[in-house]
């Protein structure tokens, strides 16, 4: 889908943190609510009744639980409350997978649930989760996230923030956190997801970011769902003026924080600017599917520079390299993405080269022909292009097609991946050309990159050109792919 020029140029800027490691996410009720979680006036409604007030009425919630605690002397029932509505077995959301395949190093939410901590552990991520002070002195080995959860944990439900008391000396009791989420705010790019301007923790949060700079804040999103008439909240056309005046305020007010506010129109919409930002960030990691036992037509000398040429041009341009070291064509995209990674060490990385030769040995509980699917699936899903060239084997002294690469081209269209066969190197390359280029729409969705596209892979195709003309052909395709 089309999105306007300011969500634009925050999915373009969002994608440059990830790739820098500077990209962080917040996250509100709104993230947790659809999967079936309580919101704010559902979880205090019991605790309203009690009180002999009436929940609809009601929108300071934090206030209430100070008044049902007030009245009570203990927060019990409230603890219980939590457990009951947080512990439930429900099902991520595709906003949560989403985030979890990000490659985002922290999470800060105000939700008690472990929703997200549960989808980045199926996602095979280590998770390092922080709810209490004592959490911040020792850290998890080899962590892949830290998730702050500063309001506390479904399994602490005594500790967790919910009494208007707890926000005030929040300053003076979890002064780590705040200090944590200070640093954050100075280093990283925050996107503000799952927020309301209807949500009681909003205000909180706002008043413990980082305003002691001033003129020098970083800039952090928020995306936020415009007013309609009809929906919940606008049952009228004067509750619809009301409402959209006051949300503009509170827009402009958000800015003192360096927050900038990016407007839908439903909240389909986060889920496929969210869908755009993986998208985009996956494209800047190629994965290069090949094997080759002969190199005919070409001389092995010529097919060993194009690689080793090839490689080495794409990390030049900043992309990404995932390789499982295929036979006769892995250690040329080796050597190619190392000359360039150790002719400028301060401009490119060794985290551009990503190595995952395939196992050679059955497991316990699976065979060889299991564990090279089960690592082919994990290795295309990091990236958002496949790469295919040559593709054949010797097998009983008879050079065939290799059919593991003609697996990993299936794997990469199911898994959405832009398909780039160099078929002029023949064997499956050449098949996956075959098969893609008369039903070029399947695999290129957009018309005019369909267009061009078909050009670019006819190029590639293209026997009677020098193989090594074929390097600037293809970084100009992966290019105008990317840009």
């Amino acid at each position: 889908m089309g999105f306007d020029d300011e969500i634009e140029i925050f999915i373009k800027d969002y994608v440059k943190d990830l790739h820098e490691g500077t990209a962080s996410i917040f996250a509100g009720a709104g993230l947790s609510i659809p999967a079936g979680f309580v919101n704010w006036s559902d979880l205090m409604e019991e605790f309203a009744r009690a009180l002999g007030l009436d929940i609809k009425m009601e929108s300071d919630f934090v206030s209430l639980a100070q008044f049902y605690i007030n009245e009570n002397r203990n927060r019990t029932k409230i603890n219980r409350k939590i457990i009951e509505e947080f512990t439930e077995d429900t099902e991520e959301t595709e906003n949560h997978r989403i985030i979890a395949r990000l490659p985002v190093s922290s999470i800060w939410t105000t939700n008690y649930d472990e929703l997200i901590e549960k989808t980045f552990l199926k996602q095979g991520k280590v998770t390092d989760t922080k709810h209490n002070i004592k959490q911040l002195l020792c850290n998890k080995p080899k962590r892949d996230v830290v998730i702050y959860k500063m309001h506390g944990d479904v399994s602490d439900p005594s500790d967790a923030i919910i009494s208007k008391e707890q926000y005030e000396s929040y300053h003076q009791t979890h002064e780590p956190f705040i200090n944590a989420l200070t640093g954050e705010l100075i280093t990283k790019t925050f996107l503000f997801i799952g927020f309301s301007f209807t949500d009681p923790n909003l205000d909180y949060v706002l008043s413990r970011l980082n305003f002691r700079f001033r003129e020098e804040k970083r800039l952090h999103y928020c995306i936020v769902k415009r007013h309609v008439l009809g929906d919940g909240l606008n049952p009228d056309q004067a509750s619809l003026d009301y409402n959209t005046k006051k949300h503009s305020l509170i827009i402009n007010d958000l800015k003192r924080y360096g927050i900038k506010t990016l407007l839908v129109n439903d909240y389909q919409e986060i889920t496929a600017i969210l869908h755009e930002i993986e998208s985009r960030y996956k494209k800047r990691t190629i994965f290069i599917s090949g094997s080759a036992e002969v190199y005919d037509p070409y001389t092995r000398s010529d097919a060993v520079n194009f690689i080793h040429d090839m490689s080495k041009q794409l990390i030049k341009e900043n992309f990404r390299l995932i390789n499982g070291f295929g036979w006769g064509v892995g250690s040329s995209i080796i050597n190619g993405a190392l000359e360039a990674i150790y002719s400028n060490p301060l401009k490119y990385s060794e985290l551009q080269l990503v190595l995952r030769p395939f196992p050679q040995f059955r497991t316990e509980s699976e065979e060889l022909s299991e564990l090279w699917e089960e690592y082919r699936n994990k290795m295309i899903s990091l990236s958002g292009i496949s790469l295919f060239v040559f593709g054949n084997k010797n097998e009983n002294n008879e050079i065939i097609k290799a059919k593991g690469v003609i697996r990993e081209f299936e794997i990469s269209a199911v898994l959405g991946n832009i398909i780039i066969p160099i078929a002029c190197t023949g064997y499956a390359s050449e098949i996956i050309y075959n098969t893609i280029i008369d039903s070029i729409h399947k695999y290129y969705s957009n018309p005019l990159e369909a267009k061009s596209a078909k050009s670019y892979l006819e190029q590639l195709a293209d026997c009677n050109t020098p193989l090594k003309a074929k390097v600037p052909i293809l970084i100009n395709f992966i290019k105008t792919l990317t840009k």
